[in-house]
C-alpha cells in the first residue's frame, strides 16, 4: 500500500478531493474490459496537464507505478492496474482547448470522449476520421495510446494518421511536446507517432493536436450477402483490388449471423445466408452512383445471394440493423467473451477464418468472427463459460492457435486493440531479439524506473 507520505504528497498536489484509497473507488478501476482484476493502491484524477506533471514527480521520487486510464473500455489488459500501482485517470481531463477550422485542427485534452471530437467537428463541415466502436464514450487518451480505428480506416486510416502533435509527460515527470501544428513537418525525431500506439509504456499523454478533413457530402450502403465465408471474402479481395476504395467493409461470418437471429435482425436476410458484408462509400453526392456502381462489379461472384443499397438514411439504418445488432447478440451465446484482434493480408483473410472454423469445431467452441475486412483486421470473439475448466482449456489452446497461424500468414498480433497484458507473450513471436532490444531501449529513455504501465506490452 501506498505510505502516508507518499499518499499526502499526491493530495497536495491534486486535492483531496481527487486523490481516492478507499476500498469502493479501488474496486471500481481494478479491471477494463477484460475479465481479471487488480485492484490499485489509489485512483488519481488530474484535471491539468501540470498536475499530471506534478503527480508523475511525485511518484519518480517514491517509485509508484502508474497506471493510465481513459474510458477502461480497452480489452487486452492495458489499463489493468499492475499489483502495487496507482490509477491515473484521465476523465476529468475533457477541456478542448482550441477549435481551428481554418486550419482544420482541434487541440483537446486526454480525457474527451472521441464522439464529441467528431461532433464539434462536424459543426463547421469537417470531420475526425477514427470511429472507433466504443466511440460513444470512449476517451481520445485511449485511442492514442492503442492507436485505435474502426470501420473508417479501410479508407481514412487509424488514429496515428490524424495526430499532428502532443503534449506528454515522461516517468521521472519531464513535461515534452511533440510534432507540430501542420501537416508537413520533419524536424527532429517522429516522437509523435513513436507515442501513439505504446500503450502508455513511454509517457503519460495529456493533450493532443488533432487533424481534421472536410466531412464528405453523403453517404451510400450496401449489404450483401452470401453462400459461405470464402465467397464473401474472395470478393473483398476484388474490391480492394479496384479503384474505388470504400469507406466501410465489415465482413460477418456465419455464426455471427446465427447469433444475431433470435434478435430479429436476420428476418430479412435471403435463406441460405453464411455470410455477410456491408460495404459503404462516401464523397460527393453526384458520385456516389459511379462508386457503388465499381463496388457491386467487384463484389458480385460466386456465392452472391442478395445485393441491396441504400442512398438515404433511413433506408442505410436499417441496412446496418444486423451489423448494429451484433455485439449484444453474441453476449448471448455465452458470459464471457475473449475478443481476439487479429490482422493478416486481405488476400489470406480467407484462410485464416477456414482455419479459424476448423479449429473451432476441432474443440467444440463457439468463436464468432467478424471485423474490418478491407483491412484484413478480423475480430475474433471465443465464447465461453468461466465456471467450466475444461471449455476454458479448449479455449486457449484454440487462441493460440488463432494467434500462431496468424503470424504464419504474415499477419500481426493487433491492428486497433494493443498488446496491453494478454498477448505480451507473443509478442517475441512477431519481433526479432535485436529489435526489442532497441525497443526496450526506448522504453528505459522515456521512463528509467519502467513505472509507467509496467506488465504491458513486452514479454517478461
Amino acid at each position: 500500500m501506498l505510505s502516508d507520505r507518499a499518499l499526502a504528497a499526491f493530495r497536495s498536489a491534486l486535492g483531496a478531493d481527487r486523490v481516492f484509497d478507499d476500498a469502493a473507488t479501488r474496486g471500481v478501476y481494478a479491471c477494463d474490459e477484460t475479465p481479471r482484476r487488480v485492484e490499485p493502491d489509489a485512483v488519481l484524477f488530474p484535471t491539468s496537464h501540470d498536475e499530471v506533471a506534478a503527480l508523475a514527480r511525485i511518484a519518480f521520487e517514491h517509485r509508484i507505478a502508474l497506471t493510465p486510464r481513459g474510458a477502461g473500455s480497452g480489452n487486452v489488459g492495458g489499463a489493468l492496474p499492475a499489483p502495487g500501482s496507482v490509477v491515473v485517470s484521465f476523465e476529468c481531463m475533457r477541456r478542448v482547448l482550441e477549435f481551428d477550422p481554418a486550419n482544420r485542427l482541434i487541440v483537446v485534452e486526454a480525457g474527451v470522449v472521441t464522439e464529441e471530437i467528431d461532433r464539434i467537428a462536424r459543426s463547421a463541415g469537417l470531420f475526425y476520421p477514427p470511429d472507433p466502436g466504443s466511440g460513444a464514450y470512449c476517451r481520445i487518451g485511449g485511442n492514442l495510446a492503442m492507436n485505435a480505428a474502426g470501420p473508417r480506416a479501410v479508407k481514412y486510416g487509424v488514429t496515428r494518421d490524424y495526430v499532428l502533435g502532443l503534449r506528454a509527460v515522461t516517468g521521472d515527470g519531464t513535461e515534452i511536446r511533440t510534432g507540430c501544428r501542420t501537416t508537413k513537418g520533419v524536424t527532429g525525431y517522429d516522437l509523435t507517432r513513436l507515442l501513439v500506439g505504446s500503450g502508455g509504456t513511454l509517457a503519460l499523454i495529456t493533450e493532443a493536436t488533432l487533424k481534421l478533413l472536410p466531412a464528405p457530402e453523403s453517404v451510400a450502403t450496401l449489404r450483401v450477402c452470401y453462400a459461405g465465408n470464402r465467397a464473401a471474402l474472395d470478393a473483398v479481395s476484388r474490391v480492394m483490388q479496384q479503384a474505388v476504395v470504400p469507406c466501410a467493409l465489415e465482413f460477418m461470418d456465419h455464426r455471427a449471423i446465427d447469433a444475431i437471429r433470435p434478435t430479429g435482425a436476420a428476418d430479412d436476410l435471403p435463406p441460405g445466408t453464411r455470410a455477410l458484408l456491408m460495404v459503404e462509400a462516401d464523397g460527393a453526392a453526384q458520385d456516389l452512383p459511379r462508386q457503388i456502381a465499381a463496388l457491386q462489379q467487384a463484389l458480385a461472384g460466386e456465392g452472391l445471394l442478395e445485393m441491396k443499397s441504400g442512398f438515404e438514411r433511413d433506408a442505410i439504418v436499417q441496412l446496418w440493423a444486423a451489423r448494429k445488432s451484433l455485439s449484444h447478440a453474441v453476449k448471448q451465446i455465452a458470459p464471457l467473451k475473449i475478443n481476439e484482434d487479429v490482422v493478416v493480408p486481405v488476400s489470406q483473410l480467407a484462410d485464416l477464418v477456414d482455419f479459424i472454423d476448423h479449429t473451432a469445431h476441432a474443440q467444440q467452441l463457439a468463436v464468432v468472427s467478424f471485423g474490418h475486412a478491407g483491412n484484413g483486421n478480423l475480430h475474433v470473439n471465443l465464447m465461453v463459460h468461466p465456471d467450466d475448466a475444461d471449455e476454458m482449456e479448449r479455449a486457449r489452446l484454440v487462441h493460440d492457435a488463432i494467434l500462431l497461424r496468424v503470424l504464419a500468414l504474415g499477419g500481426t498480433l493487433s491492428g486497433e486493440h494493443g498488446i496491453g497484458t494478454e498477448k505480451r507473450r507473443f509478442v517475441a513471436r512477431e519481433i526479432d531479439p535485436p529489435t526489442l532490444g532497441i525497443m526496450r531501449a526506448i522504453k528505459l529513455q522515456f521512463d528509467p524506473h519502467g513505472l509507467l504501465n509496467p506488465g504491458k506490452l513486452f514479454p517478461d
